[in-house]
């Protein structure tokens, strides 16, 4: 099984993004043999290129002038002399040479550096083709880098489908709408102080944010250097994890949320069914007229009075100015 292959299993079984730290203290000898084995091929191939342009060289110069071959044997023994007289230079530098390499622990300690350099250049290289391949491919799911790990995630094209069957699953975590317009509040404001989330909300917001330090999704982050000190809060790695954000500046813009308002509205508007039938108040009092002469049965069972146009020539209470009197008269004759 190649490193590539295992890099990909490790990956899909772990429910935690992995990270390369994680894949380095795993997989690191492996990567070492097969980076080893890379530099011994490339130094052979890097000697069969010598050995064959040697061999080229050789044949050029056998087939050259042989004064020219000469003049070049006689001028390095003439330039001999000038190198043995820089040799007490060369043996001056002797100690400061030796000085250098005494120095064992800093060299190793380099040699590591260099060493975990390399693996980790490796390992990134072989994420980087996992994630092409999967990105490229016909798949369902890609490798997406959260919370500064690896982890398989599906691809954006298939979230209606995937929608649709996570809501038929319970939900594993389940916020208030208070507790998300505070998760809000913080993830975009943070590091931010308790009364300055609760002046932004207009509510109170202390008991909300310890349900959400409860369900590790705020944390405290040190004290504000105000008078008072008040404790500042933010986001945990957990959070990232539930909403699959790689880090705090992948969180959406306001111009997206914007957007997305927009398209939920357009999608939420219902055209009028034509077949509802709709009443339309009466223009004219053409058309008031029949319902003036609609008659509604009093409490006794015997209809309304009709109305009669003198009517309209009675004074302000209603009643004719005689009636006062006929009314007195009836009640001194019950008398």
């Amino acid at each position: 099984m190649s490193l590539k292959a295992k890099i990909e299993a490790v990956i899909y079984a772990s429910e935690e993004p992995v990270t390369l730290a994680q894949l380095i203290g795993l997989l690191g000898q492996e990567a070492q043999a097969e980076l080893d084995q890379l530099a011994a091929a490339q130094q052979a191939l890097a000697l069969e290129e010598e050995s064959a342009r040697s061999l080229v060289d050789g044949e050029a110069a056998e087939s050259a002038d042989p004064d020219a071959l000469n003049e070049e044997i006689i001028a390095p023994r003439e330039t001999a002399a000038p190198a043995e007289a820089a040799a007490p230079a060369s043996e001056a530098a002797i100690p400061a040479a030796a000085e250098a390499t005494a120095d064992d622990s800093g060299r190793k300690s380099k040699e590591e550096k260099e060493t975990a350099r390399r693996l980790r250049e490796y390992f990134r290289s072989i994420l980087d083709q996992l994630i092409s391949d999967y990105t490229n491919g016909d798949r369902g799911l890609e490798i997406r880098e959260v919370a500064s790990g690896y982890r398989f995630a599906t691809k954006p094209e298939y979230h209606d489908a995937v929608r649709g069957f996570v809501k038929s699953l319970k939900p594993p975590l389940k916020l208030s709408l208070q507790a998300l317009e505070t998760l809000a509040v913080v993830a975009y404001k943070q590091p931010i102080t308790a009364p300055e989330v609760s002046e932004i909300r207009g509510v109170d917001s202390g008991g909300v944010l310890g349900s959400l330090m409860t369900r590790k999704l705020v944390t405290t982050a040190g004290r504000k250097q105000v008078i008072g000190r008040p404790i500042l809060y933010k986001t945990t790695r957990d959070f990232l994890l539930r909403f699959g954000l790689k880090d705090i500046n992948e969180l959406p813009s306001i111009e997206e949320f914007e957007k997305m308002a927009s398209e939920l509205a357009e999608q939420e508007e219902i055209p009028l069914d034509e077949a509802t039938p709709v009443h339309h108040a009466p223009e004219t009092p053409e058309e008031l007229q029949p319902e003036r002469h609609t008659h509604l049965p009093q409490a006794d069972g015997s209809p309304d009075p009709v109305d009669d146009p003198l009517d309209d020539q009675l004074p302000d209470d209603g009643l004719p100015d005689d009636e006062p009197e006929q009314k007195s008269e009836t009640t001194s004759t019950t008398e």
